[in-house]
């Protein structure tokens, strides 16, 4: 299978670089594949599973995604993301405890800016909990 270059990288730091063989991110839009030789294009990233494979793999590598963006040009992909989690680093009782809080603040009166913000963390916990299980 043909490949394309892959450099995934977080806001502190690289995540991943190297060869991948099939891509598939979360975007606003749905889930979004892409092989070598993808036209050019540039995507919102949501929170959600990305899931990657490296050449010489069978499986897919999964990734718990927060958000950002991705760019893919000439045969290369950049993701630009606010944080990457391997499921085997995901801290599940941190997790849970993010995902209670984030309930909680969408049960009090807010400003709408907060109330969307709590929506936006619910969510990143949510998808760091199905990320983490799917692996069990």
């Amino acid at each position: 299978m043909a490949v394309f270059s892959l450099t995934i990288l977080e806001a502190t730091s690289s995540f991943y670089e190297g060869e991948c063989e099939s891509l598939i991110v979360p975007t606003t839009t749905g889930l979004y594949g892409v092989l070598a030789s993808h036209c050019d294009a540039v995507l919102a990233l949501v929170p959600g599973m990305m899931q990657y494979r490296i050449p010489g793999e069978k499986e897919f590598k999964v990734a718990a995604i927060s958000g950002g963006i991705v760019k893919i040009e000439k045969g290369s992909v950049l993701i630009l993301a606010d944080s990457c989690e391997r499921p085997e680093e995901i801290d599940m009782n941190r997790a849970r405890e993010e995902a209670a809080m984030a309930k909680e603040k969408l049960l009090q009166k807010q400003s709408a800016r907060e109330y969307q913000e709590a929506q936006a963390q619910l969510a990143r916990a949510m998808n760091r909990i199905k990320v983490h299980d799917s692996m069990e």
